[in-house]
């Protein structure tokens, strides 16, 4: 048994129970749930049908269960507590199952045994459960004895005992219904009182019980007063015989809904053999607590056997099992449908059973489906499959050998038999179970065994394209349009659009299709298909399809009409851009974001794609039928409208681009929760976020209406963002940004020769596109091609908006430097010279541009080593100062490169003065580059040596280092001597270690923001004493080396007082400026320290004393 039911939040959860096992899945339509899915086992405890019972509360969510022998209580936390934050950011959550395993399922305050006393039915197949406003959880089950046993488990958090009543029949109850229904209630009830379907109704303190019994009859009970307030016999709103008022009736089902502004509906199903009736009543309450039922609607089903029925307050949708055990889905509008005319609903028909394979093909014929989760990549489980096919034919040939023939009849049938295998188990996994309809969204869903599949609203044309005959043939012409000879018109041309779409081979409809791939004129593909129609019309159909055409009294008027009816053309301007702004609640930012929503929604668009293409494809042939038959009426001069038929051609190569849009995106197989196919990932990535966007940003709407607007998320995919006549770039946009290269190329290929939309913007992404695959001249002429539509096209001018700081020139030259850029930072000179050179015929009146495209052709010959040309380049230059930057750098170049022979023959005309002045100075200045660059790579060198290497040897080496670089500057002039501060900060703040890597050997990442110091060369000079003083303190005291190989100056100070350094920590101090102070504080401590000290104390002065130069010290009388 499956059922489901849907919380405020936007999630379904949905369960079935076998035996004493239930599975619970929690469904989302705005986000990714993980660990939504438990099974539970109360053993030895079968579940009764229906006895799960999902009920909302502020902090909970509470799942009731239901046994033959228990009832049990689960408190899950609700979503709204669950997710704190108004905003949800994560692309998936923590269901509400998540720790369903940490609940005791036999907790003594949420678990009680049914007494045996009444105990239940016998075959009880009805159960009912629900919370009061005190929180108290109710369970009613039909009693042993007749009438209603209803449990009550006291509130979770409060004290108390489980009790129980029998809701039976009493004499109080007769005297208070004597003279409204004097024979509905006698005595206590018997056997023939057992409900077989229960429903409750919750009011704010009491709770309305409907019962539907054996009996036919509908008892409602008030189980605040445990009495019953209403019997209705229901065989009295319906054809009775003797059996059946005789027959217990076990087949009956009961449905409420609920309305706000309408009050409460009753939906019964009266079930006879063989036939079967809805009937629906509406509530009504008198004075006294006097209610009776208002009869709305009677409605008769057909023979086949009911499996579900949902109830709205406008509606009932059912679901059936026909003779031949197929599903069966119809809705009515029981309140406008005076005819009772059910309305099909059409369902994913399963695969062919039986698959022909020619003799030139491999039987092993792999197609990849829809498949949501797999364990296993797509080319894994094709080689787990194939491996099992082949063990098996292995394992049954008995001969070594066969002829090649054979083999392959052999492979054939151990692959169909396979094939066969899977349509059986595919057909077992899709049969629905039941039939579910979201009251918050209007959404209707089929629940399958582990699955739901979702219920997409279907257009006026595709529906009566799908509808079978018969009930085309049944179908109310009012309902389709207003004028009813038009009506029947259409209905008329679309049964001959039947006959010819179900005449048509696969080999025919192949032809079509590779038609529109190849970019051949559909009308040609559609006359062949007609011709081999003809030629293989052994049931006549063209008669039939041509005695049709007689009964339309206009077919143009309704093959123009058929064809608006599916133009999604609009002139309206589309808000483009950026997406708007959302607001930060989980309702806006993630309403329909996950991807169960995705794959809903963007199977709508597919089916619509698939089914509209198939209808252009019969109307083409139809219209070269009429041609054929020479039609009077039809074929008449200016009969056939021009703008028509091309509208009609270009509906077809719409559609069979938007065909491309179902194709499996580039993702990997393993991310099951991300885009399957490119228009989910386009829906995910775009369209959601402009659409539900556009949608709030209406005045006067409500989270609460515009949920219930889900289909139109459907058309507006189609109409504003994918028909490709209409305005919008979006989805070619989103293909490149998402590296779907190939699909954005098949794309615009099938484009190109006929949308006049956005021409310009699909070359400038075919552009991208080859130089993605390597094909860089074939970009450069689809940029070039994109540039005669610049100013046109808003995607153009939106890739052309000047950056800050940018100088404004002419759209088309902006348009060039932002491809000029593009192709130099995908290193391709030569393409950017070919560009350039073509955008300077653009810029003949701008010298500012010009100027900038002659230094960009310049700079990229230069680079090339075209010597020649980059001096042409040069001297066309109208800018001054760029020529003679481009000159200078010309000769540095040269010079660099030893081409002098190329450097003297150029003839600088009016540049001689620049030239012998650059000349002179080319060398010393190229020289000096080096010499700052071996400077700055020593300096670096010797500061990493004082922090990593902390050694005697180190800080020997360090010294070297630093008279290296102040060797390298010193041979410069003076104005070029300086280098840049190497990168200090966090990454050197861990003594002993790499400042370019971590502690586990990785690339750290520079700091973003750090301080750029320069250098001169007294600082290096200062560098070097310190690093000179740094080494006779360590020579001096080796266990200093540690600390002092990267300190200060003003540490190393200290340190030098501390040994006895005076004569160096006076010269560091007078280098750097720092106070003496700390030198004479320590020297009078030495000296205090000798002269309270023994001879001990004494000896050891003498080798701190023997380290200064005593030259230096001034001796007086005393100290002789």
């Amino acid at each position: 048994v499956t059922y489901a039911q849907a919380t405020r939040l936007r999630s379904i959860t949905h369960w079935s129970t076998s035996g004493d096992t239930v599975e619970l899945v929690e469904e989302s339509l705005d986000v990714n749930l993980l660990n939504n899915a438990v099974r539970l086992r109360i053993q030895g405890c079968p579940f009764l049908p229906g006895g799960i019972h999902l009920c909302e509360v502020q902090s909970h969510l509470v799942v009731l269960l239901l046994t033959a022998q228990t009832v049990h209580r689960l408190l899950l936390p609700h979503p709204a507590r669950l997710y704190r934050s108004e905003l949800i950011t994560e692309s998936q959550v923590q269901s509400v199952f998540t720790d369903i395993s940490k609940i005791h399922i036999r907790d003594p305050s949420n678990y009680y045994v049914i007494p045996s006393v009444p105990g239940l039915a016998p075959n009880s197949v009805a159960s009912a459960a629900w919370l009061s406003s005190e929180g108290e959880a109710l369970f009613a089950l039909p009693s042993a004895s007749g009438g209603i046993f209803v449990l009550k488990l006291p509130p979770p958090d409060a004290p108390g005992s489980v009790s129980f009543v029998e809701l039976k029949q009493s004499s109080v109850v007769q005297r208070f219904l004597t003279g409204w229904m004097p024979t509905a209630i006698r005595g206590d009830g018997g056997p023939s009182d057992v409900p077989v379907s229960l429903s409750v109704h919750c009011l704010d303190h009491d709770a309305f019980l409907f019962a539907l019994c054996q009996d036919h009859k509908l008892r409602m009970w008030s189980y605040k007063d445990q009495m019953c307030l209403m019997v209705a016999d229901l065989l009295e709103f319906m054809p009775v015989s003797r059996d059946l008022r005789l027959a217990a009736g076990t087949g009956h089902r009961l449905r409420l809904a609920f309305s706000q502004s309408l009050g409460l509906y009753l939906g019964v199903y009266m079930h006879a053999p063989k036939r079967g009736q809805f009937c629906v009543f509406q509530l009504v309450s008198t004075e006294s607590n006097r209610y009776s039922l208002d009869h709305i609607s009677s409605l008769f089903s057909s023979q086949e056997t009911l499996v579900d029925f949902a109830l709205t307050s406008a509606e009932i949708w059912a679901l059936w099992h026909n003779e031949e055990n197929q599903t069966v889905v119809k809705y009515i509008n029981f309140e406008q449908n005076v005819a009772g005319q059910w309305n099909q609903v059409f369902v994913q028909p399963l695969p062919e059973e039986e698959v022909t394979v020619r003799q030139d093909q491999d039987p092993r014929i792999f197609s990849q489906g829809t498949e949501r989760h797999m364990d296993l990549t797509w080319d894994e489980l094709r080689k787990e499959v194939t491996l099992a096919v082949e063990n098996e034919f292995q394992g049954s040939v008995t001969e070594y050998e066969c002829s090649p023939e054979e083999f392959w009849q052999l492979q054939v049938e151990f692959w169909s038999k396979f094939y066969a295998c899977c349509l059986q188990y595919q057909e077992a996994l899709s049969r629905p179970l039941a039939l579910h309809l979201n009251p918050y969204t209007s959404m209707v869903c089929l629940l399958k065994k582990g699955s739901m599949s979702f219920l997409v609203p279907c257009s006026l044309v595709d529906h009566l394209y799908l509808l079978s005959n018969e009930h085309l043939l049944t179908e109310d012409d009012a309902a389709i349009f207003e004028d009813l000879e038009m009506s029947r018109d259409v209905v008329c041309l679309v049964q001959c659009l039947r006959l010819i779409g179900e005449s048509i081979s696969m080999e025919m409809a192949f032809i079509m299709e590779m038609a529109c791939s190849r970019l051949q004129p559909p009308e040609k593909a559609a006359e062949q298909i007609l011709e081999d129609l003809i030629a293989n019309d052994t049931e006549n159909v063209m008669e039939d399809i041509h005695s049709k055409l007689q009964e339309i009294r206009n077919p143009i008027h309704a093959i123009g009409l058929l064809i608006r009816e599916m133009d999604y053309e609009t002139d309206a301007d589309m808000e483009r851009g950026e997406t708007p702004h959302l607001a930060p609640q989980m309702s806006l930012s993630q309403l329909f974001g996950s991807s169960t929503a995705a794959h809903v929604v963007c199977g709508g668009v597919a089916k619509i794609c698939s089914v509209r293409f198939l209808l252009c494809r019969d109307l083409l042939i139809l219209q070269q039928l009429l041609l054929r038959l020479g039609d009077p009426v039809s074929t008449a001069p200016g009969t056939w409208d021009p703008v028509g038929f091309c509208r009609w051609e270009s509906n077809l190569q719409h559609l069979s681009v938007l065909e491309l849009a179902d194709t499996t995106a580039l993702t990997p197989h393993k991310l099951v929760s991300g885009p399957q196919t490119i228009v989910e990932l386009f829906f995910q990535e775009v369209a959601r976020k402009h659409i539900i966007s556009r949608l709030f940003l209406q005045p006067n709407t409500s989270l609460a209406e515009t949920s219930l607007n889900w289909p139109h998320l459907i058309t507006s995919i189609v109409t504003d963002f994918l028909w490709p006549s209409n305005p919008s770039f979006l989805f070619p946009e989103c293909l490149m940004g998402s590296c779907q290269y190939t699909q954005l190329q098949e794309y615009i290929r099938l484009l190109q020769p006929w949308c006049h939309v956005n021409m310009g913007s699909c070359c400038f992404m075919m552009g991208r596109c080859y130089l993605v695959m390597g094909e860089g001249h074939k970009a450069l002429d689809c940029f070039c091609q994109a540039a005669s539509e610049v100013g046109r096209e808003e995607f153009l001018d939106r890739l052309i908006q000047p950056e800050e700081g940018e100088v404004v020139s002419t759209p088309r030259l902006q348009y060039y430097n932002k491809v000029l850029r593009l192709l130099e930072m995908l290193g391709l000179p030569e393409l950017v010279i070919e560009l350039a050179t073509l955008a300077i015929m653009e810029s003949a009146d701008d010298w500012r541009s010009q100027a900038t495209l002659r230094t960009c052709i310049f700079k990229h010959h230069l680079d090339l080593g075209h010597n020649s040309e980059a001096y042409v380049a040069l001297t066309q230059n109208p800018d001054p100062g760029r020529q003679l930057d481009c000159l200078r750098q010309l000769v540095v170049v040269l010079c660099e490169r030893s081409q002098l022979q190329d450097l003297v023959e150029f003839p600088y005309v009016n540049l001689h003065n620049e030239v012998i002045l650059l000349w002179n100075h080319g060398w010393l200045v190229a020289d000096g580059f080096s010499l700052v660059s071996a400077g700055t790579v020593m300096f670096e060198y010797g500061m990493r040596l004082g922090r990593e290497v902390r050694t005697l040897r180190g800080l020997q080496k360090q010294g070297n280092c630093f008279l290296a670089a102040i060797n390298c500057l010193r041979l410069i002039r003076p104005e070029y001597a300086w280098i840049v501060q190497p990168a200090s900060g966090a990454v050197y703040e861990r003594p002993g270690a790499s400042p370019k890597r971590s502690h586990d050997g990785e690339c750290v990442a520079v700091p973003s923001t750090r301080q750029i110091e320069i250098l001169e060369l007294e600082d290096l000079e200062r560098e070097c004493l310190l690093a000179r003083i740094r080494l006779t303190l360590v020579e001096h005291d080796v266990s200093a080396a540690a600390v002092a190989g990267n300190s200060t100056p003003e540490e190393t100070v200290s340190l030098l007082v501390r040994a006895g350094l005076f004569d160096s920590a006076i010269t560091l101090c007078q280098t750097f400026k720092l106070p003496l102070t700390p030198i004479f504080e320590g020297l009078t401590f030495k000296c205090i320290k000798l002269q309270l000290g023994g001879e001990a104390e004494q000896a050891k002065a003498w080798d701190w004393l023997a380290a200064n130069q005593l030259s230096a010290l001034v001796t007086t009388k005393e100290s002789r």
